[in-house]
């Protein structure tokens, strides 16, 4: 019988096996060898550099650059994303009825395609966008929203914090349901206003959703690409210019596959190292309150 489940395990297993050996494990241990080589994916000719284009990524102003934006996406919209779905959890779980109907609602920006969006919101925003138009005909103003430094990175995060607020605001409903409305009584019998409350019980309370979804913010913070490509290329002067956007471009217009691989190791170590920081100082907040 053991025999029997040991087998009936591993061929449920199995498929997830076969295609993370297929997909990530191969192709990593690929990338780590191709970053010790120099190739342009086209010829059959494949030079070993060693630590050359280590050397060359960590000299490049492009790389650089790669390492400021991603932490300055961190800061934006990480607290964009955690404000806005913890409103729509807010607003969503003091509704008498229909909730799961609004959070389906807010969900749905989620489901939808990044380059959809992208497109949707490079036209809105464009010259001729409706947003120019307005501010033009009522202001005699008119913005670059994508063509200065200082816009384009708030539009890319307010973007993607609109898109990946529903989902994050589900988690944050679940850790507020799990709230016992006794301690609210509790603290109303007590004096506490609201916004004390709110401080110090609620989001106390909901510090295993919060943590969930702060990591995952910060995840995303490490892997923007699809809407920088499509709205800004990663300008204008390399202000939106992440390392998913420099590990492209190296190697699929330059045709660098070694640089490029050599790239993304440095940023898996930089993304490893900074998710492991922001981890502990979310752990060590929720030690304050009480949380191991």
């Amino acid at each position: 019988m053991n025999k029997r489940n040991d087998k009936l395990g591993f061929a449920f297993t199995a498929p997830y096996i076969i295609f993370t050996t297929i997909f990530f494990l191969l192709p990593l241990l690929w990338s780590i060898w191709l970053a010790f080589t120099n190739w342009n994916l086209i010829s059959p000719d494949i030079q070993n550099v060693g630590l050359g284009n280590f050397i060359d990524a960590l000299k490049s102003p492009a790389i650089h650059a790669a390492f400021f934006v991603t932490y300055k996406f961190l800061l934006v919209f990480v607290p964009l994303a955690v404000v806005l779905s913890m409103i729509i959890a807010v607003l969503v779980h003091g509704l008498p009825k229909f909730k799961g109907l609004y959070l389906v609602a807010f969900f749905l920006p989620y489901l939808s395609s990044g380059v959809v969006t992208s497109l949707i919101v490079k036209g809105f925003l464009s010259y001729n966008g409706p947003l120019n138009t307005w501010l033009r005909n009522r202001f005699d103003v008119n913005i670059d929203w994508l063509g200065s430094p200082n816009t384009a990175l708030f539009v890319v995060s307010f973007m993607i914090a609109w898109k990946m607020s529903g989902y994050y605001a589900l988690i944050l409903i679940s850790g507020l349901e799990s709230i016992n409305d006794e301690i609210y009584e509790a603290a109303m019998m007590d004096g506490a206003s609201n916004r004390t409350i709110f401080w110090k019980i609620t989001v106390p309370m909901m510090y295993p959703s919060l943590y969930t979804v702060l990591i995952l913010a910060v995840g995303v913070s490490f892997g923007i690409f699809t809407e920088v490509y499509q709205l800004t290329g990663g300008g204008p002067n390399y202000a939106t210019n992440t390392w998913q956007m420099e590990i492209y471009n190296q190697a699929f217009v330059n045709l660098k596959s070694g640089y490029a691989s050599a790239i993304a190791i440095l940023a898996s170590i930089v993304t490893f190292m900074s998710i492991s920081v922001i981890r502990k100082l979310i752990e060590k907040w929720g030690h304050h309150y009480g949380w191991n």
